[in-house]
């Protein structure tokens, strides 16, 4: 593990190759999140010294992003708890999996520019050992099915 590659955020080419794509579509983000063990807060932030586990700060993060993303209309579309891997290797390293639903790029990119978002993703950082985000065009008729 120390000699794979691990991600927490976006890297400047993924998120311009991000922001090159339409922004006034419906989008879906995957997230697949692995946690760290122990979170690791920066030196001085009020929960730096609370031994929080990485599952524990994610929670801090999903409830104090709330208002971030009901200012952007970011909701919820998807999440699942792992059962078994049916095709590929049985193993699974991620602890959460869901999908984000955004009305649209520009809502998501505003959601990371809001001045309130600085704050918040310090918990994301914190808790997050790995993780996935990925970009999709959603079904358009809601169901599932592509016309």
């Amino acid at each position: 593990m120390a000699d794979e590659l691990t991600y927490i955020d976006p890297d400047r080419a993924n998120f311009d190759r991000f922001k090159a794509l339409p922004r006034d579509t419906p989008i879906h983000m995957l997230n697949l999140i692995r946690f760290k063990p122990l979170a690791t807060y920066p030196a001085g932030h009020d929960l730096a010294d609370k031994a929080l586990t990485g599952a524990e700060a994610y929670r801090e993060y999903m409830l104090a992003i709330r208002p971030v993303l009901e200012r952007a209309g970011g909701r919820m579309a998807w999440a699942g708890t792992f059962e078994c891997v049916v095709t590929g290797p049985a193993e699974w390293p991620w602890d959460e999996t869901f999908v984000m639903s955004y009305p649209d790029a520009a809502a998501f990119i505003g959601m990371v520019k809001d001045p309130d978002y600085a704050p918040v993703v310090v918990h994301r950082q914190a808790a997050v050992a790995d993780s996935r985000l990925v970009r999709f065009n959603p079904p358009r008729n809601g169901e599932g099915d592509r016309p």
